[in-house]
C-alpha cells in the first residue's frame, strides 16, 4: 500500500510522466489510442488525489523529498504539505484537465504526425505545474511550479501557430508575466538573504525573529507581484483577455476555471505561512488594502465584462471580476471568508469552464464568437442554448448552484467589518452573468431586434474567427456537449451536499492557522485554535442570492428588448447610457489597448501602488 506521504510526490510526478511519455509514443500512436491514453493517466491523476485527500482528512500530509528531513530546525530539502485547501485546490485542478481532455477528443483536427501528442502532453504538464504550486511547502520551488504552468501556458495560448493573433497573445501573455515573475524572483531573494531559508514555515519561523521593516514589506510585494499578475488584479490584467480571446477553448477553460485563481490562492498562503507572524505584515493594513483591490478588480471587471460582444473576452472580464471578489474574500482573513470563497472558486470554475465550452460549440458550428454576427445562428443549437442560459443563472447566484452558497457565506463573512460588501458581491454577479444572459438569448433564441452600436469607440468584435474544427456541419461531437452537462452540475453538488461546505469549512479553518501548519512539517501536531465556520445556507444569502438573479434577468431583458420600445422614460434611460457609455465605457476600452508597453506600464504602477500601501 503507497503511504500517504508519497501520495505528494505522485500528484506531481504522474502528470510530468504522462507527459514525458506522450511526446515519445504520441506521433507513433492513432489519434484514438492517444486520447485514451491522456484520459487514462488524467484519471489516474484525479484517482491518486482523491486518495490523497481523504487519507489526510484535517491534518496535514508533509513528504520530505529525498529524506532531507529538517535538523535542528534548519533545512536544505525540498518539502510537500498537503492541506485540505492545498490538495482541494490541487483536486479541482487535476478534474478540469480531465473534463479538457475528454472535450478534447473530437475538437481538434488531426494533428500531423510530427506533432501527434503534443497538445495533450503540454495538458499534462500544465496540470504538473499547478499541482505541484498547491502542494509545495518551499518558496521558491512555488516559484518554480509557478512558472512551469506559466510557460506552458504560453505555448498552449499560441498552440495555432499558423494564426498570428494566438502567437502574439502569447507573446504578451508571457512577457507580461515574465516581468511579475521577475519581481517574485527578487522578493524570494530578499527573503532568503534575511533569513537564510527558502520553506514556507522556516521562513516564518526566521521572519517571527525580526521587527517589520521596510524590506519584510517590499519582499511581500515583490513576492506577490508575481502571484496577482497570474490572478489578473486591477491593474495587472491587461494580458487576461487579449490571451482568452485566442486562446484555443479548452485552453481557455484551465486559465479562468483555475489557474488565475491560483494567484489567490498562492497570496494567502504566503501571507499566512510566511509574512503573518508577531512581526510580520499587520492584518488590519493587509486587510485594508487587498479588499481596496480586490473591489477594484470586480467593478472594472464586471463592467468590462457587460459591453463586450466578443464572447471569449465577455467570459474572460467576468473571470476578472469574480477572481476580484475571491480576492476581497479572501482579505478578509477568516475562516468563513476562506471557506466561502473556497466554495465560490470550486462552483465557479466549473460554471465558467462551462460556458467556454459552449462558446467552443459556436465556434465549431459556426466559425465565430461575436454575439452581433451571430444573433440567432443558434437556434439549430438548442441544448447548448440551454447550457449557456444555465451558466448565467449560476454565474448570477442562483440558488441552489454552488456560486450562491459562496457567495451567500463570504458575504455574510465580510459584512461585520465592511457593511457595503454584500452590494458589490450582487452587483458584480449581477452585471457578469446578465451579460451572458443577453449574449445567450440573442444568439440562441434570437431576441430583441438585431444588436447595433450605441457610441463610438475600439471594440473586438469576435467575427471571421478560424474555427477550431475545419469539418463543415458536423455534428457536434458528444462530448463537448456532455463535458459541459457534467461541469454544471457539478458546481450545482456544491451548492447541495452539505458534507462538501462542511469539510470545506473545516478545511478553512485549517488554512487559516498558521501554527498547525509550521508545526506539522517540523513534525508535530497543534490542535485546532477556532470554531469550524457555519456555511450552510441562510435567508439572507439566498435572498441576496435571488436579487443578484432577477436583477441580472431584468438587466439583460432590458439590453435585449429595450431598444425595440419607445416612450419619455427608456429615451431617458438610453441617453443616460450613452453617456455613462463615453465618459466610462469608451476610456476603458481605450485603457485595454493590446500594445504591450501600455500593459507593462501599468504593472509597473501597479506595483508601485502596492509598494506605497505597504510601506506606508
Amino acid at each position: 500500500m503507497v503511504r500517504t506521504e508519497d501520495l505528494l510526490p505522485l500528484a506531481v510526478a504522474v502528470p510530468l510522466l504522462g507527459a514525458v511519455v506522450l511526446v515519445i509514443v504520441g506521433r507513433r500512436l492513432p489519434r484514438l489510442a492517444t486520447d485514451a491514453l491522456v484520459t487514462a493517466w488524467a484519471v489516474l491523476e484525479v484517482g491518486g488525489l482523491v486518495l490523497l485527500w481523504l487519507r489526510t482528512g484535517d491534518g496535514h500530509s508533509v513528504s520530505w523529498l529525498g529524506g532531507w528531513t529538517p535538523v535542528h530546525g534548519e533545512s536544505v530539502g525540498i518539502v510537500l504539505v498537503g492541506d485540505r485547501i492545498g490538495i482541494g485546490v490541487a483536486l479541482l485542478t487535476s478534474a478540469l484537465v480531465l473534463a479538457v481532455v475528454v472535450y478534447s477528443w473530437r475538437y481538434f483536427d488531426e494533428p500531423p504526425v510530427a506533432h501527434a501528442g503534443t497538445f495533450p502532453a503540454l495538458l499534462l504538464l500544465f496540470e504538473a505545474g499547478m499541482v505541484g504550486f498547491a502542494l509545495t511547502g518551499d518558496l521558491f520551488d512555488a516559484f518554480v511550479f509557478f512558472e512551469l504552468m506559466g510557460a506552458v501556458a504560453y505555448a498552449l495560448t499560441g498552440y495555432r501557430i499558423e494564426d498570428p493573433r494566438p502567437v502574439q497573445g502569447a507573446l504578451v501573455f508571457g512577457i507580461v508575466n515574465s516581468l511579475g515573475a521577475y519581481c517574485s524572483l527578487l522578493g524570494i531573494g530578499l527573503v532568503y538573504a534575511r533569513t537564510g531559508e527558502l520553506g514556507l514555515a522556516q521562513i516564518g519561523v526566521q521572519l517571527a525573529k525580526h521587527r517589520p521593516d521596510a524590506l519584510l514589506s517590499v519582499a511581500f510585494v515583490l513576492i506577490v507581484t508575481g502571484l496577482l499578475v497570474k490572478a489578473a488584479v486591477v491593474p495587472l490584467h491587461f494580458w487576461l483577455p487579449d490571451a482568452h480571446s485566442v486562446a484555443p477553448t479548452p485552453v481557455c477553460m484551465l486559465l479562468s476555471g483555475v489557474m488565475v485563481e491560483l494567484g489567490v490562492y498562492g497570496t494567502a498562503r504566503v501571507y499566512r505561512i510566511v509574512f503573518s507572524g508577531p512581526h510580520g505584515i499587520p492584518e488590519p493594513h493587509l486587510r485594508a488594502t487587498f479588499v481596496t483591490a480586490g473591489v477594484l478588480t470586480a467593478l472594472v471587471g464586471a463592467v468590462m465584462c457587460w459591453q463586450q460582444r466578443h464572447l471569449k473576452r465577455l467570459l474572460a472580464f467576468s473571470t476578472i471580476g469574480h477572481v476580484g471578489l475571491f480576492l476581497a474574500g479572501t482579505a478578509l482573513l477568516t475562516p468563513a471568508a476562506t471557506a466561502g470563497v473556497a466554495l465560490y472558486v470550486a462552483a465557479h470554475a466549473g460554471v465558467k469552464a462551462a460556458l467556454f465550452a459552449t462558446t467552443g460549440v459556436l465556434l465549431d458550428r459556426h466559425g465565430s464568437v461575436d454575439e452581433h454576427g451571430l444573433y440567432g445562428r443558434g437556434r439549430d443549437l438548442p441544448f447548448a442554448g440551454i447550457l449557456f442560459a444555465v451558466g448565467g443563472l449560476a454565474l448570477a447566484g442562483l440558488p441552489p448552484f454552488g456560486t450562491a452558497l459562496g457567495k451567500a457565506v463570504t458575504e455574510h463573512a465580510g459584512e461585520e467589518r465592511f457593511p457595503w460588501l454584500p452590494a458589490v458581491f450582487v452587483g458584480v454577479s449581477a452585471l457578469t452573468g446578465a451579460a451572458v444572459l443577453r449574449a445567450g438569448a440573442r444568439i440562441f433564441a434570437g431576441a430583441g431586434p438585431r444588436p447595433r452600436e450605441r457610441y463610438a469607440g475600439p471594440e473586438t468584435t469576435g467575427g471571421g474567427e478560424e474555427p477550431e474544427i475545419h469539418e463543415a456541419q458536423r455534428r457536434i461531437p458528444v462530448p463537448m456537449l456532455a463535458v459541459p452537462t457534467v461541469l454544471l452540475a457539478g458546481a450545482l453538488a456544491v451548492g447541495l451536499f452539505p458534507a462538501l461546505s462542511v469539510a470545506l469549512a473545516r478545511a478553512a479553518r485549517q488554512f487559516t492557522d498558521r501554527t498547525a501548519y509550521t508545526t506539522a512539517v517540523f513534525g508535530h501536531a497543534a490542535a485546532p485554535s477556532e470554531p469550524v465556520p457555519d456555511v450552510g445556507w441562510n435567508a439572507e444569502g439566498v435572498l441576496l442570492a435571488l436579487v443578484s438573479t432577477v436583477l441580472a434577468v431584468l438587466l439583460a431583458a432590458a439590453a435585449v428588448w429595450g431598444p425595440a420600445m419607445r416612450s419619455p422614460l427608456v429615451d431617458r434611460v438610453t441617453a443616460v447610457c450613452e453617456a455613462v457609455g463615453r465618459w466610462v465605457i469608451v476610456p476603458l476600452r481605450r485603457l485595454h489597448s493590446g500594445h504591450l508597453g501600455d500593459y507593462v506600464a501599468w504593472l509597473a504602477v501597479g506595483v508601485a501602488v502596492l509598494l506605497v500601501a505597504m510601506t506606508v
